[in-house]
Formats: C-alpha cells, sequence, structure tokens
C-alpha cells in the first residue's frame, strides 16, 4: 500500500500492531484515540488496537484514525482457556464477521465480563485471519507444541512477536525468539506491546495495575511494569533496537499491506422480514393510510393529506420504511398486551408515526416541522424513542428478542466511566493513603464536575493538596477520570438487524438474566451510522394507565393518550400555581437542567 511506503529513502518504517488501550480494562494507561493520535504523531505507518477478547474500543480509535489520516488496523488479542495468547487481525470483511461470531461464543458461553476461549473454537473461524503468537516471558519447551497447535489451524503465515523492552536480556532473548521462528517457519514480527501513548503516562499504569490487583504501588512487586517503555514509539526508535532484525520491523508492514479491512465497509441492513414478503415502502403506505382513516373518522383534512404524502415521500427517498415498520411492530404488540406506550422526542413531529399509533399528537394540528425529525439534507437516520409502562416493559423486551432472535438484536452497551468520587477512592488505596484521607478528599470533591477538580476544595477538607502525596493522587485522579471501567447496559436502545448481529459486532451477555448486549455504545453505534430503537421504561405511563383504569371502572370513562382532553385549564392553573410537585414532565432532571 503506497501509505505505507511515504517516508523517504533510507527512512525507517513501521506499523506498531500490538497495542492494549483502556478497553482492556485496568490495563490500558491511553484511550484509544489516544494511541492513534500518538502513532500518528510519531509517523508510523499504521496502527492496530488489540484489546483482549474485545472490540470496545475499536470505534473510537478508528473515528481517531480518520481524523489523523493514518490507517487503522482492526484486531484484537485473544486469550484461550490454558493461558495462550494469540494476536488476530482479519483481512476483509468477512474475516472480520468469523472474528466477532467467536468473540460471541465465548462471550456468551461466560458470565458477564468473561470470555471462554479454546483454539478448537479458533479453528472454526480461522479462515481471512493473519496469527500472530505472544512468545511467554521465558523460555518454555511447551510453547513448541503450542506453536505446533496453532500452525494445524491457523488459515495462512503464522507470526512471532518479539518485544526489546529493556528488560536487560533483551539481544539474547530476541536472538532465541529469532532462530526459533527460523526453525518453525514463522515470521519475527517487531511489536512494542503498548500499554500507554506516552511514557508520561507509567504512575497512571501502576495505579491501574494495582486496581486490578488489589494492592498497593508499594507492595505490587512484579505486577507492575519494570520501566515505562511500553508506549508508542517513532519507526526510528524501533529500527534502532531492532538493528539486527530489520525483517522483523519489515514484517509489520506486510501485515499492514493485507490488513484492508475498515469499519467504513460495516453496512447496517434494516429488518425487512416480517411483512409476507412485501415491499417495505409499500407495506408502510398501506399501514400509514389505513391508521390515518382510524386517527381522522370524520374524513382526513387537506392539510393531512398534504403532510403525510410529502413525509412518506421522503421516508421513501431515504430507504427508512423498514425503521417505520420495526417500530409499528414493537408498539402493535405493546399494544395488544394492553402495555400503555407512547413515542416522544422529535418522533412527534411525524404525522405517519402519529397515524401509526407510535406518537399521539396531532402534528399537523400542533403546526410541528416535520424536518426537525427527518431531513434529506442533514442525511441522519431518524430516531424514534418510545416509552412503556416500567412495570411491563420486560414484557416488550422479551418480544423483541423472540421475534429476531439474540442473533439479529441486542441491546446497546453503555460505557462506565471513572468519575470524580470512584476515581479518588481508587487512587487513594492504590497510591496507599489512608482511608480517612481517601474519604475526606471522596468527600470534598464528589460534587466537583469531572473536568473541574479544584485545590481549594482540598484545603476546606482540612487537607493541604501541595503535600507531595496529596498533589500525586489529585494529578493522577484527573488522568484517570473519564477512563471506562466496564461495560453494562443500555437504557433501552436495541439493535435490530437484518442479517446476523453478531457478524456486525459481538454479542455478549448482560448482568441481568436474559439479557444479552453488543460491545459499543450509542455513540459508537451513531459513529457507524447504525440505528438503534430506544425501548425506555417510564413510571408515569404505569400511573397514567391505572388512572385510565380507574376512570372506566368508576365513572365509565374511556380514555387514550390521544383522546384525553385537550387544553384543559385545570392543567394550566395547577402550572400557574407552582402546584407541580410529583409531575415528572415537569419535575424530571432533563426539565431541571433546562431551568
Amino acid at each position: 500500500m503506497a501509505s505505507l511506503r511515504k517516508k523517504g529513502a533510507g527512512s525507517p518504517a513501521y506499523a506498531e500492531l500490538q497495542v492494549t488501550s483502556n478497553f482492556t480494562f485496568l490495563e490500558g494507561a491511553s484511550h484509544p484515540g489516544e494511541m492513534v493520535l500518538a502513532a500518528a504523531a510519531r509517523g508510523l505507518s499504521a496502527v492496530a488496537i488489540t484489546d483482549r477478547n474485545s472490540f470496545a474500543g475499536i470505534v473510537r480509535a478508528h473515528s481517531a484514525a480518520k481524523d489523523a489520516h493514518v490507517q487503522l488496523i482492526i484486531g484484537l488479542r485473544l486469550d484461550f482457556m490454558n493461558g495462550r495468547s494469540l494476536l488476530v487481525y482479519p483481512k476483509d470483511r468477512q474475516a472480520y464477521g468469523r472474528l466477532c461470531r467467536l468473540l460471541t461464543l465465548g462471550r456468551r458461553r461466560a458470565e458477564k465480563g468473561s470470555c471462554y476461549l479454546e483454539l478448537d473454537d479458533f479453528s472454526v473461524y480461522a479462515e481471512g485471519q493473519i496469527v500472530v503468537l505472544l512468545p511467554p516471558d521465558e523460555e518454555e519447551d511447551a510453547f513448541k507444541d503450542w506453536i505446533a497447535a496453532v500452525k494445524a489451524v491457523a488459515a495462512g503465515e503464522v507470526y512471532l512477536a518479539a518485544h526489546h523492552l529493556y528488560r536487560g536480556d533483551d539481544q539474547h532473548r530476541i536472538a532465541a525468539l529469532a532462530d526459533l521462528a527460523t526453525v518453525q517457519g514463522l515470521t519475527l514480527l517487531a511489536t512494542n506491546d503498548v500499554h500507554a501513548h506516552v511514557a508520561a503516562r507509567r504512575p497512571l499504569q501502576d495505579v491501574l495495575s494495582c486496581i486490578r490487583e488489589g494492592c498497593t504501588v508499594e507492595t505490587a512487586g512484579h505486577r507492575l511494569f519494570m520501566n515505562a517503555e511500553r508506549h508508542i514509539k517513532t519507526p526510528a526508535e524501533m529500527a534502532a533496537l531492532f538493528a539486527d532484525w530489520p525483517e522483523a520491523l519489515a514484517a509489520s508492514l506486510a501485515i499492514a499491506d493485507q490488513c484492508q479491512f475498515s469499519l467504513d465497509e460495516l453496512k447496517y441492513e434494516y429488518p425487512t422480514s416480517g411483512y409476507g414478503g412485501k415491499d417495505p415502502q409499500s407495506e408502510l403506505v398501506r399501514l400509514t393510510w389505513l391508521g390515518a382513516a382510524d386517527r381522522f373518522p370524520g374524513g382526513m383534512p387537506e392539510g393531512v393529506m398534504k403532510t403525510l404524502t410529502h413525509e412518506i415521500n421522503l421516508v421513501a427517498e431515504l430507504e427508512f420504511a423498514p425503521y417505520f415498520l420495526t417500530v409499528y411492530d414493537i408498539v402493535r404488540f405493546a399494544r395488544s398486551q394492553g402495555i400503555l406506550c407512547q413515542g416522544r422526542g422529535s418522533a412527534a413531529n411525524s404525522a405517519i408515526c402519529f397515524c401509526l399509533g407510535i406518537t399521539s399528537i396531532d402534528p399537523v394540528k400542533s403546526e410541528l416541522l416535520f424536518e426537525r425529525f427527518i431531513s434529506a439534507a442533514r442525511g441522519e437516520p431518524p430516531d424514534i424513542d418510545v416509552d412503556f409502562e416500567h412495570e411491563r416493559r420486560e414484557e416488550v423486551i422479551q418480544y423483541i428478542y423472540a421475534k429476531y432472535g439474540r442473533d439479529r438484536a441486542g441491546l446497546a452497551a453503555t460505557v462506565i466511566s471513572f468519575r470524580t468520587k470512584m476515581a479518588i477512592r481508587e487512587v487513594g488505596k492504590a497510591l496507599g493513603l489512608s482511608v480517612d484521607t481517601t474519604t475526606v478528599l471522596a468527600k470534598s470533591l464528589w460534587r466537583s464536575k469531572d473536568e473541574d477538580i479544584q485545590e481549594q476544595q482540598v484545603r476546606e477538607a482540612g487537607l493541604d493538596p501541595t503535600a507531595p502525596n496529596i498533589r500525586l493522587a489529585l494529578k493522577l485522579t484527573r488522568e484517570l477520570l473519564g477512563f471506562p471501567r466496564h461495560l453494562s447496559q443500555h437504557v433501552g436502545g436495541f439493535v435490530v438487524t437484518e442479517g446476523p448481529l453478531e457478524e456486525l459486532v459481538p454479542v455478549e451477555n448482560a448482568a441481568m438474566a436474559d439479557r444479552t448486549v453488543v460491545q459499543w455504545d450509542k455513540d459508537d453505534l451513531d459513529t457507524l451510522g447504525i440505528l438503534k430503537i430506544d425501548v425506555l421504561g417510564l413510571g408515569m405511563l404505569s400511573c397514567i394507565r391505572k388512572a385510565f383504569d380507574l376512570l372506566r371502572l368508576h365513572y365509565g370513562l374511556t380514555y387514550t393518550l390521544a383522546t384525553l382532553p385537550e387544553e384543559d385549564p385545570h392543567v394550566y392553573d395547577m402550572l400557574c400555581r407552582a402546584d407541580t410537585i410529583g409531575v415528572f414532565q415537569v419535575e424530571s432532571r432533563a426539565q431541571m437542567s433546562m431551568l
């Protein structure tokens, strides 16, 4: 690839193919984007993020690589149950899909956060994968057996990684690995086993290791890296370290040349099954006009007909009909079970949503603008959030799993990150601060914005922010803020696909029973243009549904959200009196943040 040869004549070139980001939780000391930007700044030809059994951070690396105009190689580290590991890089879209299926297999058979894989599992999905063996820290005769086992299942050339980490025995160790590679028919590959984008992250790296191991920096011993060398190095630095093995640097470029797959190739496909073989757009048009006849039994106003025609044409142009039908099907199921639900947000601007029963507000009467919801100029996909009775939302969630299968439906992830209070407690313990000191720091800072830890708050708590141990704790806490801690499940954002979801993104078990989640959060999904459907629980809808039941039982009144009296003066009087305690729509956090 031409971009890999952009150096001047005689200048070294190198691609870093072993990078552990902070999405290998409590191991990597830099964000994926930081790793990629550092690689670009140091003139690397390409960089690979190789987190353990995870693609959770790869979208962020992908976005940074596009901004920095550097090649990102999609890869990961596979840890097997026998304690051995491989670096694996898919060469094309099909190989990437197989790797996602392998991760899904390992994750689904394990509890949340774990992955159980055997080499026999990998053999089924090895086609199209470039494989790199990671050597043990010390020479082992059993490693030769592992080499033979990997070569037996690999579908192509196998590489052997070598690291120069200033251990004192590097020259001897790399020479031994080079000899082993020659004897075993492997290709030697230079990597730096990167865990941080710059050497200055070494103290944070130590703290992360201590949090993971449950120890302090003082007692950690060999559980910490012996130096700060596992950072992104320039091609010239790597060439100097591997001066006797230039072929090991050339191997990194050879792998980069073969790995042309990009996440840009992922194409989201709306689910189109379930319509009896009918064209989605035609089915959407049919259901919309049927719904319009129900919404306007006395005859459809001219303005409504004009608005619907405009919306239908725009949906056809943007090919969003399957998305509307998917949401409609979920709402239809809920209503068939007597579950109160209501679309909200910008979807209320859509006459199609109103006629399909997704929303209950007539946007034509309210003079709402459809282009706020969907616009050809913006080119953004629609986003329909639907609230369901919180007491019965699980029925809707399980319906989605049952209809589409867990191989085609999964909840989006939520990345749980370190916030101020958790970060200062963990840093304090790792540095060996007393429990009392850490508690005082946590209490003094817990109201701080994550990006704004003020020393004055520490002084007010009776501590000296200039004391070396306190100053270091505050510095490391600032660095740790925003680091991912673990993956959780989104409150209700579903990804539903036409093809196998597990070929798009790995799927794993959630902590909650009968829930499965993908490894990407809502921002990652938005970056790749993958739609999610928000199936949210709302306690107020449960309250309203019970109120409807009481009205029907005691007064013989039958109401729906669409037939409630409009412009009720009693409601406005209540609002004018500020008599709104307990009224969710007024007292919610979202509303309060606007005041």
